[in-house]
C-alpha cells in the first residue's frame, strides 16, 4: 500500500516579523519529545540578499508516514497541536508574507507519497492533476505590501518551479525525492483550514491508487502554471476539473475562492497584524478572526536559549540531509 507523509512549514511573527525566537519555540517542541521531534522539525533560515529583510524564515513540522487518510490526517492535527502549545507569538500559515518580498523566505506543505509500485506512472498522474490541486491550498498573495496574484512563492521561490524532463531535479514542483525515496510534491502553499488539507489529502490518495497512465504534458502544465499563479482558476482547466471528478470530487467553490482570495479580502479591510492575528486563530481554532493579541516583545535571550537548545543540537542532522539531497 502507498504511504503518505506530510511536512508543513509556517511563519511565526513578533508580531509583524519572525525573529529567532522561533528557534526558542522549536527547542520546547524538540525537548518535548527528542527521540521523535528532532527527526520531524526544521528551522528555515533567508539567503543573500533577502537576510536583510530578516534571517529568520518559516519553522517545520512532519508526520510520520501512513497507509491511509485517516491516520494521516490524526497525525497531522497532534502534530499541530504540539506546535500550538509551546508558540507565544502568531502562526503565519502563508506561503510568503504580506510585508516581505524574498524569493528565499517562503513556506510550504510539502505531501510525500512513497511504497508505490510504478513510481513514474504515479508521478505522471499526479502531475496531471496539479494545476487543479494546487488551488486547494494557494496562499501567498503579497509581496512587499502589494497585491501579487494567487502565489508570489509559486512564481518566485528558489525551491519550486516549472516542471522538467528530469524528475529528479530538486527545486521543482514535483519530483522524486532521492533521500526518501518518494513522490514529494512541493509545490503546495501552507494553509490553516483543515478541511482543504484533508480534500488534498483524500484526492491524492485517490490518484495514487488510480489504474490509469493520463500521461503528462509537461509544456502545458507550465504554460498554465504561470497563469495559475496570477490568476487562480483558469476556464481552460475545465476539462481537467471534470476528469479529476470521475476519480475524486473536490468541491469547485473551493477552486474559484482560494485561501489567497480569503487573505486578500481580509488584509485590505483589516491591514497587517490583524491579518496575521486571524490566521494565527484560524490555525489554531479554525476561526478566521482577529482576536487582541498581547504585546511581544523581541526576546534575545529566548532566541539564545533557542539557538543553544535547537539548532546546535541539529546540526550534525541538518549536514547529513543537505550532504544526502545534493
Amino acid at each position: 500500500m502507498a504511504t503518505y507523509g506530510i511536512e508543513e512549514e509556517v511563519f511565526v511573527t513578533e508580531p509583524e516579523r519572525p525573529t529567532l525566537k522561533s528557534l526558542y519555540y522549536l527547542a520546547r517542541l524538540l525537548w518535548k519529545n527528542p527521540r521523535r521531534n528532532y527527526f520531524y522539525t526544521a528551522s528555515n533560515f533567508a539567503r543573500g540578499q533577502d537576510i536583510k529583510q530578516g534571517l529568520m524564515s518559516g519553522i517545520e513540522i512532519a508526520t510520520d508516514a501512513h497507509s491511509d487518510v485517516e491516520s494521516l490526517m490524526a497525525d497531522f492535527v497532534s502534530r499541530r497541536r504540539e506546535l500550538i502549545e509551546v508558540v507565544d507569538g502568531l502562526i503565519v500559515p502563508l506561503g510568503h508574507l504580506i510585508n516581505y518580498s524574498a524569493a528565499t523566505n517562503t513556506c510550504a506543505l510539502q505531501l510525500h507519497i512513497g511504497d508505490v509500485e510504478d513510481m513514474p506512472r504515479v508521478y505522471r498522474n499526479l502531475a496531471h492533476f496539479l494545476p487543479i490541486l494546487v488551488l486547494l491550498t494557494i496562499n501567498a498573495p503579497y509581496s512587499g505590501g502589494r497585491y501579487f496574484g494567487q502565489s508570489f512563492r509559486m512564481a518566485s521561490s528558489y525551491a519550486i518551479g516549472p516542471l522538467k524532463e528530469d524528475w529528479r531535479a530538486r527545486f521543482q514542483d514535483i519530483i522524486f525525492a532521492r533521500r526518501l525515496r518518494t513522490i514529494e510534491v512541493r509545490v503546495f502553499d501552507p494553509v490553516w483550514d483543515l478541511n482543504r488539507v484533508r480534500i488534498l489529502v483524500e484526492a491524492i490518495d485517490r490518484i495514487v491508487n488510480f489504474d490509469g497512465d493520463l500521461g503528462l504534458d509537461i509544456e502545458q502544465y507550465n504554460r498554465w502554471r504561470g497563469r495559475i499563479v496570477r490568476e487562480g482558476y483558469l476556464d481552460e482547466l475545465d476539462d481537467l476539473y471534470i476528469e479529476l471528478s470521475s476519480i475524486y470530487n473536490v468541491p469547485k467553490d473551493l477552486l474559484l475562492r482560494t485561501p489567497a482570495n480569503e487573505v486578500r479580502d481580509f488584509y485590505e479591510k483589516n491591514g497587517l497584524v490583524k491579518t496575521y492575528s486571524a490566521l494565527d486563530n484560524a490555525y489554531r481554532s479554525g476561526v478566521f478572526e482577529s482576536r487582541p493579541i498581547p504585546e511581544i516583545e523581541v526576546d534575545s535571550i529566548k532566541a539564545a536559549l533557542g539557538f543553544a537548545g535547537y539548532y546546535i543540537p541539529k546540526l550534525p542532522y541538518i549536514l547529513w540531509k543537505f550532504w544526502k539531497e545534493s
